[in-house]
């Protein structure tokens, strides 16, 4: 899966400031949360990838949006077949987890469930602390200091401008 082209088909239409606080380096540590999770949970790593890159790639705003989720699915939707190369069951659980990424859920399939924690544990960025009962996994509680001190210094993983070149 090629993240730098699908990024490439994903910035021009984001509205919002591309380091602000839902841009692309929320979206890096998302990815790192997520990687980090499925390492321990067994979650699918391809929808993991490609919910931290599309979750967020449609808010139309930093405030409340509740439809942003349902849209960033359905930009992968567009993608799918040329960047977004997933079978129908992994399309599925990527589409679940953007739609209902703030619904505050806790119960779902694993893949899910890691994308939601991801997302979660980067929290901390905008001053929100982190709540045993909306985290879904273990992997994801034992990660919350580390992902926390992250999150709140607004780290910039190397990915953003190493390999993602923004």
């Amino acid at each position: 899966m090629d993240t730098t082209a699908i990024l490439k088909e994903l910035l021009p239409t984001y509205v919002l400031p591309i380091r602000g606080i839902h841009g692309v380096s929320h979206w890096a540590r998302v990815l790192e949360n997520g990687l980090r999770i499925a390492e321990v949970t067994g979650a699918d790593i391809e929808v993991v990838t490609l919910f931290a890159l599309f979750h967020d790639c449609r808010r139309a705003n930093d405030g409340r949006d509740p439809d942003h989720g349902r849209r960033g699915a359905e930009r992968a939707e567009l993608l799918r077949g040329s960047l977004v190369r997933l079978s129908s069951a992994q399309f599925d659980l990527l589409s679940e987890a953007c739609r209902l990424h703030t619904d505050g859920l806790t119960e779902g399939d694993p893949t899910v469930q890691a994308c939601w924690d991801a997302d979660r544990l980067d929290l901390p960025r905008v001053n929100i602390e982190l709540k045993r009962r909306l985290i879904c996994t273990e992997a994801a509680w034992e990660l919350r200091d580390w992902a926390r001190a992250r999150a709140a210094d607004r780290y910039e993983p190397g990915l953003v401008t190493q390999v993602w070149g923004v």
